[in-house]
C-alpha cells in the first residue's frame, strides 16, 4: 500500500503545501492508533522518545512557527527549565488533549496560510545562535520546514511504534482505513 499525498488543483501551492503538511501530521497521529495511554507515553528504545512525546512536540513547534509568522506571543513557550517537558506528558496531559490542542492549532495555521495575501511574506526570526542576525522568513519557507518537521519525527515515530508492538506504517495506514485485520 502507497502512501500517496493527493495531487493539488493545478496552481494551488497553498494547498499543496497544507496537503503535504497534514500528510506528515496524519502519520504522526496515526503512530498511536490502538494504543494504551501507557503504550504511548512508553520509551521502547535507548532514545527519551515516545509516541505521546512526539505528538506534543510537533503540535507545540506548529504553534511556535504559526505565532512567530503571525508576529504575536507563544502561550506555550518553553523555557530552558521547561524545555524537557515539550517531549513528554506531564501528569496533567492525556493523549487525547495534545491531539486536542494540536487540532486547533491546525486549524489556525490552515486559516493563516490561506488568508496572507503571498507565500512570499516574510516574517522575522528570533534571536538564537543557530538563525542569522536579523534573519527573515517567509510562510512558503514554514510550510516547507514544517513539512521536514514532522517528516522527521514521523520516521522517530515509525521506529518507536514497530519497537513497541511491531505495528509499520504501511499496516497502520491500512488499519486506519478499515483494510487491517482489526479494523
Amino acid at each position: 500500500m502507497v502512501a500517496l499525498v493527493p495531487a493539488e488543483a493545478h496552481g494551488d501551492e497553498r494547498g499543496a503545501l497544507l496537503t503535504f503538511i497534514e500528510a506528515q501530521r496524519a502519520a504522526l497521529r496515526r503512530s498511536v492508533l490502538g494504543l494504551t495511554e501507557e503504550q504511548a507515553t512508553s520509551r521502547p528504545s535507548a532514545s527519551e522518545l515516545s509516541l505521546a512525546g512526539l505528538l506534543k512536540h510537533c503540535a507545540e513547534v506548529e504553534l511556535n512557527w504559526l505565532r512567530l509568522a503571525q508576529q504575536r506571543p507563544n502561550e506555550r513557550a518553553r523555557t530552558q527549565e521547561t524545555w524537557g517537558d515539550a517531549f513528554r506528558l506531564t501528569d496533567e496531559e492525556s493523549v487525547p488533549e495534545v491531539l486536542a490542542f494540536w487540532d486547533g492549532v491546525v486549524k489556525e495555521l490552515e486559516e493563516f496560510v490561506r488568508s496572507v495575501p503571498s507565500l512570499d511574506e516574510t516574517f522575522p526570526l528570533p534571536e538564537a545562535p543557530w538563525f542569522p542576525k536579523d534573519g527573515r522568513v517567509s510562510v512558503r519557507w514554514l510550510g516547507l520546514h514544517l513539512v521536514q518537521e514532522f517528516g522527521r519525527h514521523a520516521g522517530h515515530a515509525d521506529i518507536v511504534r514497530e519497537s513497541l508492538d511491531g505495528m509499520t506504517s504501511f499496516e497502520l495506514i491500512a488499519r486506519e482505513s478499515g483494510r487491517g485485520e482489526d479494523a
